[in-house]
């Protein structure tokens, strides 16, 4: 197994913003709100053609399987199709459902069992971005001013955010991030999702784009 790589150099460039493109904003207003999450995304009007797996998902790590629950019952009870209903694993407790809009967000914890009443509270969001060579794609990260935090050989890698940040960005396998979600990896068109940084604006190797930070 490869050796997970740390650096701990403070990072110059992270995600300042996370806006979704969705049909509705209205819609996909009051479906943010219900879930909880409304104030650490934005929305955009956006008829771009997109069919299929987007190629990221949005992570929420929180602390407590009860939580967990909340979550997702939120999502469902606002209209979210499961993907995967929340159960137990190696590393944890987790599941998987796509928003309205087409987004997939998964939400997860490492804790096996409940230490207390449900909190509606998000310790960390992650933006896990599915492309098709971790190693290039970090490259290309580093070279846009983003610090490595955790990086496991072609499958994964992680870069530090600031307090400011709205989200962490991680990077992993297209095909791996898929077959996480319980989802198939094909898909075309727009990833529909737009993201706001230091280092904008400019587009990676697969695809998302960057906006210069307002």
């Amino acid at each position: 197994m490869a050796m997970a790589t740390t650096t701990s150099t403070a990072s110059r460039t992270s995600i300042a913003s996370v806006t979704l493109e969705v049909a509705d904003t209205e819609a996909a207003h009051r479906f943010y709100t219900a879930f909880g999450v409304d104030t650490r995304i934005h929305l955009r009007a956006s008829e771009a053609h997109s069919t299929g797996f987007r190629g990221f998902t949005l992570a929420l790590t929180v602390s407590r399987p009860t939580t967990v629950d909340s979550f997702l019952g939120a999502a469902e009870d606002a209209g979210a199709t499961v993907l995967k209903p929340a159960v137990k694993s190696l590393w944890g407790y987790g599941g998987v459902v796509q928003a309205p809009d087409g987004t997939i967000w998964k939400i997860a914890t490492s804790a096996k069992k409940d230490t207390g009443p449900a909190i509606c509270e998000i310790d960390e969001i992650v933006l896990l971005l599915g492309v098709e060579d971790v190693k290039a794609s970090k490259q290309f990260y580093v070279g846009r001013g983003l610090t490595v935090a955790r990086s496991f050989g072609g499958k994964y890698a992680e870069f530090t955010s600031d307090e400011f940040s709205p989200v962490k960005l991680a990077l992993y396998k297209r095909r791996g991030l898929a077959k996480d979600l319980g989802v198939p990896a094909d898909g075309t068109g727009s990833h529909r999702i737009v993201l706001g940084g230091t280092a904008g604006p400019f587009t990676d190797p697969d695809g998302f784009a960057w906006e210069a930070a307002g």
